[in-house]
C-alpha cells in the first residue's frame, strides 16, 4: 500500500478519526479503553501535548492513525522512550498500512530525540499485531498473565513489548 500521505493531525480535526474509534472499541478485542470512551476524552489522549496523532489518508479519507507521546511523564527519568498506538479502519487493513504507521512512528520517534518505544499493553490474542511488532523490531519483554479480559476468550496476557531506536 503505497498511495496514502501520513501527516500530523490538529485536535479540531480529530473527529475525522472517530469513526475508527468507534470501529475499534465495539470490536472490544484489543485496545483497554471503557465501552463509553467520548470523542472528547479520546481528542485530550491521542491529542494534547505532550502526544500527537498522525493520520494517513488517501484521497482525502483517513485510513488509519497513530499516537506518539512518552511512555513516562515529561521531564522524568523515564520521557526518552515513546510509547505508540495505532488503529486502522476496517476496510483499510492487510494491505500493509498498520507496518507503515509503525515504521514511522519510529522515524518520528528518532527525530524527536527518543531512544527506545515501549507498547505497554498488547493483548496476547491480537496475533496480526504481534506479529506485526515483531516485524518491526520489538520483543516481547514482559507478560501480565490474564491481564485482559477478551470479550470471547475471557482472561488473556497482556503483552510489554520493547525496542531500541
Amino acid at each position: 500500500m503505497a498511495d496514502f500521505a501520513i501527516r500530523r493531525l490538529a485536535a479540531p480535526e480529530f473527529e475525522s478519526v472517530w469513526p475508527i474509534f468507534g470501529e475499534v472499541l465495539a470490536a472490544g478485542d484489543t485496545y483497554t479503553y471503557p465501552p463509553g470512551l467520548t470523542l472528547e476524552q479520546a481528542r485530550a489522549m491521542w491529542t494534547a501535548p505532550p502526544a500527537q496523532c498522525l493520520v494517513a489518508e488517501a484521497d482525502g479519507e483517513v485510513l488509519g492513525c497513530y499516537r506518539l507521546a512518552p511512555n513516562q511523564m515529561v521531564g522524568s527519568p523515564g520521557d526518552h522512550v515513546a510509547n505508540g498506538s495505532y488503529m486502522v479502519a476496517k476496510r483499510a487493513r492487510g494491505r500493509g498500512l498498520g507496518e507503515a504507521l509503525c515504521r514511522h512512528s519510529l522515524e518520528t520517534a528518532r527525530e524527536a530525540g527518543y531512544t527506545a518505544m515501549q507498547f505497554n499493553f498488547v493483548v496476547s490474542t491480537n496475533t496480526a499485531a504481534v506479529r506485526l511488532w515483531q516485524r518491526c523490531g520489538f520483543a516481547i519483554v514482559g507478560t501480565l498473565p490474564g491481564a485482559f479480559r477478551h470479550p470471547s476468550h475471557g482472561p488473556v496476557d497482556g503483552l510489554v513489548m520493547y525496542r531500541s531506536l
